[in-house]
C-alpha cells in the first residue's frame, strides 16, 4: 500500500432508485496524473465527491494515504470577498503562509484586489485551483480544472500541475478534454454503468479497442469516410469498387483513430 495514494474498493452510491455507482474498484497511484473519464451523468462527480469526503455513499471502503487539496467542478465564494483575502483565510485556515510564486504562476497576484462578483470565470477557476493548493496537499482533486480558461491559462495551468507531479504529488483529473487528457496523463479510468470499464494508459486503451483508422476519400460525387483496422485491404478494395464504378479519386486521407474516438467506444459498450 506504500505506492497507493487512493484506493476504492466496492463503492455503491444510488440517488433514490437510481443506481450511479455499482460496485466501483480503484486504485491510484503515488506521484501520477490520473484521469477519471466518462460520458455526462454517469458518475464521475459523484465517485470524486465520495472519495473527497463530500458525499455520503451507500456501500464499499475508501482509502486515502495524504492531505487532499480539492479544486470543486461547481464552486463559490461571497460576492465581495477580494481574491487576495480568500487565499489568506484559506492559508489562516491550514496554517500555512501564501506562497508567493504560486500566485504568480496562476495569475492571482493580478486579480488580488478584484471581488469574487467581478472576476471571470477563468480568474475564478484560477482562483478556486489556487485555494485548493493552500493546505500543501499530497494529493489534488481537479473536477474540470480548465473550464472557462482561454489557451494562455490553460498552458499555464498544464504547466503548474506537470510541476506538482515533479514534486511527487498525485494529481486526479476529471475533464471533457481528450487533448488535456492525453497530453497530461499517466493513466486514465472509463466508467460505464456505475464501474471501471478501463484502467490504464492511453496506448493500452487503444490496443484494447483495436487500432482503427479512418480513411477519408473525396471524389465528384462528395466526400465519404470508412472505419477499418486494416488500412492496405480496405484501401484496395475502396479503390477498385471506385474504378469499377467509373469515379475518379480527388483526395485520399488516412487518420489514425483519437483518444476521443477510443474512449467513446469504450464508454458506450455495455459491461458485463
Amino acid at each position: 500500500m506504500n505506492h497507493i495514494a487512493v484506493q476504492v474498493y466496492g463503492l455503491k452510491k444510488s440517488y433514490g432508485g437510481r443506481l450511479i455507482l455499482n460496485g466501483l474498484d480503484l486504485e491510484i497511484k503515488k506521484g501520477e496524473i490520473f484521469a477519471l473519464l466518462g460520458v455526462n451523468g454517469v458518475g464521475k462527480t459523484t465517485s470524486l465527491e465520495c472519495i473527497e469526503g463530500l458525499r455520503k455513499y451507500d456501500d464499499g471502503t475508501i482509502t486515502v494515504n495524504g492531505k487532499m487539496g480539492i479544486q470543486l467542478q461547481s464552486s463559490s465564494l461571497p460576492a465581495h470577498i477580494r481574491a487576495i483575502e480568500a487565499v489568506k483565510l484559506f492559508a489562516k485556515w491550514n496554517g500555512e503562509k501564501m506562497d508567493d510564486t504560486l500566485l504568480s504562476v496562476l495569475g492571482i497576484q493580478e486579480i488580488a484586489k478584484k471581488q469574487y462578483s467581478q472576476l471571470s470565470t477563468g480568474q475564478k477557476r484560477r482562483l478556486h485551483l489556487a485555494l485548493a493548493l493552500v493546505n500543501r496537499p499530497d494529493i489534488i482533486f481537479l473536477d474540470e480544472p480548465t473550464a472557462g480558461l482561454d489557451v494562455e491559462g490553460r498552458h499555464s495551468l498544464h504547466e503548474q500541475i506537470c510541476k506538482l507531479k515533479l514534486q511527487g504529488k498525485t494529481i486526479v483529473l476529471a475533464s471533457h478534454d481528450m487533448a488535456e487528457v492525453e497530453t497530461l496523463c499517466d493513466r486514465i479510468a472509463i466508467l460505464n454503468h456505475g464501474r471501471i470499464a478501463f484502467c490504464g494508459t492511453a496506448s493500452e486503451l487503444t490496443d484494447k479497442v483495436g487500432k482503427k483508422y479512418f480513411i477519408h476519400i473525396k471524389t465528384q460525387k462528395g466526400d465519404n469516410t470508412f472505419e477499418t483496422d486494416n488500412i492496405e485491404n480496405t484501401l484496395i478494395s475502396l479503390l477498385g469498387d471506385l474504378k469499377q464504378k467509373g469515379m475518379h479519386v480527388l483526395d485520399i486521407k488516412v487518420d489514425r483513430g483519437t483518444l476521443e474516438q477510443h474512449f467513446m467506444e469504450m464508454a458506450g459498450r455495455k459491461t458485463e
